[in-house]
């Protein structure tokens, strides 16, 4: 699909994963966000946008795939598991990072607006003592994320009234 021919890392390989999911979330008009978790090297959870569809301003690609992936193991502790996002998390599924136990965090386009990785940090520095820690990693396949939001809410802005108002993606 992305980077024929190209040969690719495994945070890569798990991010065209999650590009994959934001695909099926811009086939459903949701924002095109889309999330893997992985553990030992499986693919355990999967989740594309859903807000809209669901009508549940929950449903994020990062909750549905921590949720699935949860199911799945049969625990709510992902110890050891990296959440892969096409977008940089926001608050919440930053928060449910933190609460899964997630060792890692990897995504794609950073989020000026809203995304909260290095918020949290700036949090802990400033003294808010969390009981657990992940890594981070921004940037991995930024460009093909950026590129279908950018897309996305450019169609969006071109096909709506003076009116409505669709944020706007740098």
């Amino acid at each position: 699909m992305f980077l024929e021919g190209v040969e690719v890392g495994d945070d890569e390989r798990w991010m065209l994963l999650a590009l994959e999911q934001a695909h099926s979330a811009l086939q459903a008009g949701e924002v095109p966000v889309g999330a893997v978790v992985v553990l030992d090297d499986r693919a355990v959870g999967l989740g594309a946008n859903a807000p809209i569809s669901r009508t549940d301003p929950t449903a994020h690609a990062e909750i549905l795939a921590l949720r699935d992936a949860a199911a799945r193991v049969g625990n709510y502790r992902l110890t050891g598991a990296t959440l892969y996002c096409t977008v940089e998390p926001c608050v919440m599924c930053a928060g449910a990072a933190l609460h899964a136990r997630v060792g890692r965090v990897v995504f794609g386009a950073f989020d000026p607006k809203v995304g909260a990785v290095g918020r949290i940090a700036a949090l802990r520095e400033a003294g808010a003592g969390f009981n657990h820690r992940f890594e981070a990693v921004g940037g991995v396949l930024a460009e093909e994320s950026s590129r279908l939001l950018v897309s996305f809410f450019r169609e969006r802005r071109e096909s709506m009234d003076d009116d409505g108002e669709v944020p706007k993606w740098s």
